[in-house]
């Protein structure tokens, strides 16, 4: 039958008394300091950690060897002499006197084990050492006995961290809402969040982390939908999904809800596809939230500028063939862009002007034979790779039936994709390599 009876101490203010001054008291005292306890040290030698917070009067040193009565007024002791007689003495003591006793050295010897903790602070997560909670002021705190053994309790306490750290564990925050959507003056956060290109997979760690813990959801059209699953029920998705020539919310309407609902209390996440700064109108969402007063942050998504080509075999830059690129969308001036095919050109949003693209391209001083792929629903089930040059892709886009979202890459980088081979091999007649 399990005799440990697990619970939190609050130590703030109350004495602590730690006999020993070696490392595992240096860092029993430490976790202790964390939690604002007042701290007595018992030893007449101690290490420097110790020593200069006795010189500082952040605890205090008693300078000799433990004696009865040493435990007077304590709420909790901690032993960690390495002498197995004191910390046994020390231990009958606690009895007596019904104060819990941690005994480094021996576990049976204790009524009480410090749990191997992490904490996970609203803005970070951070592990802590088995000292106990981290000094931030904590979100959550994860706290783990594993019968007594310290190592296995570990492994566990990490493993738990990391999942809530990853989203994988609910996290969001269960709190009585008033009648007028408040909850008691508590003004919520807002998270831009990049999505990436649509596959949850290549959702960052951090973006995982804040779903997890958001109260309202505000996504896009292209935005990786998949992890909206995952939500709980009474999570608010507000769909603001723009579509060429769509947009049922403007973006004045989308900056206003979000710090609608953070002013309201809420945790906000703006899933968005791609990178919030990407062509993602995040700078305008950040300024609006910093305007209002906001706490905001940022979390950067995997751009579909870069990963949409790669996901069919096209680097950006490749050495010996392009040392650069630019991402512009089609509704850009293009004959400002730098360098020829050797400089690959991404257009984002860019499938309904793409012969409108091209001749300009042409008109600005471009090869017609320059490579150009059109890469339809980047790591969605419709991925496809047109290829062509500026002088005939409009015309294969258009016998293909390219539909949006797309991303069109041009420039002698195409010509290192499977589809260019495919490509090359169907005009002059022979099988692929």
């Amino acid at each position: 039958m399990n005799d440990i009876y697990p619970l939190g101490l609050r130590v703030r203010d109350r004495l602590v008394v730690v006999v020993g001054g070696g490392p595992v008291a240096a860092r029993r005292t430490r976790g202790l300091l964390d939690a604002g306890a007042r701290v007595r040290v018992v030893s007449p030698v101690v290490v420097d950690e110790l020593a200069d917070a006795a010189a500082a009067g952040t605890i205090e040193h008693t300078a000799r060897a433990y004696r009865a009565g040493d435990l007077d007024g304590a709420w909790l002791v901690h032993t960690a002499t390495g002498v197995p007689a004191v910390d046994r003495a020390v231990a009958a003591e606690a009895e007596r006197t019904q104060t819990f006793c941690v005994v480094a050295a021996d576990a049976d010897a204790a009524t009480a084990w410090v749990p191997a903790s992490t904490c996970l602070p609203a803005a970070d997560a951070r592990a802590s050492d088995d000292t106990g909670p981290d000094p931030s002021a904590a979100d959550v705190v994860v706290s783990v006995h594993a019968g007594r053994d310290p190592r296995r309790a570990a492994r566990l306490r990490d493993a738990v961290a990391a999942a809530l750290t990853s989203g994988e564990l609910p996290l969001r925050r269960v709190r009585e809402v008033r009648g007028d959507g408040s909850d008691g003056g508590r003004t919520g956060r807002v998270a831009l969040v990049g999505g990436g290109p649509g596959d949850p997979g290549l959702l960052t760690g951090r973006g995982r982390r804040l779903l997890a813990s958001a109260d309202v959801v505000v996504v896009d059209r292209l935005a990786p939908r998949g992890v909206l699953t995952a939500l709980a029920d009474d999570v608010e998705v507000i769909d603001v999904g723009k579509t060429a020539g769509n947009h049922p919310v403007p973006q004045e309407r989308i900056n206003e809800l979000l710090v609608e609902h953070a002013r309201a209390g809420r945790d906000v996440v703006r899933l968005k596809g791609g990178d919030p700064y990407v062509f993602g109108r995040g700078g305008e969402e950040l300024t609006a939230c910093r305007a209002a007063g906001l706490d905001v942050e940022v979390v950067p998504g995997v751009t579909s500028a870069v990963s949409v080509p790669a996901a069919v075999g096209i680097p950006v830059t490749h050495r010996g063939v392009a040392a650069g690129f630019s991402v512009l969308t089609a509704h850009e001036a293009l004959d400002a862009v730098p360098g020829g095919p050797e400089h690959t050109l991404v257009l984002l949003m860019g499938v309904t002007r793409l012969a409108a693209t091209a001749t300009a391209l042409v008109a600005a001083g471009r090869p017609a034979d320059t490579p150009v792929a059109v890469v339809e629903d980047g790591y969605g089930p419709r991925q496809r790779a047109t290829v062509g040059t500026l002088a005939d892709i409009a015309a294969r886009a258009a016998a293909a039936d390219v539909q949006p979202p797309a991303v069109t890459v041009i420039g002698d980088v195409v010509r290192l994709s499977p589809a260019w081979a495919a490509h090359t091999a169907a005009t002059e007649g022979v099988s692929p390599s």
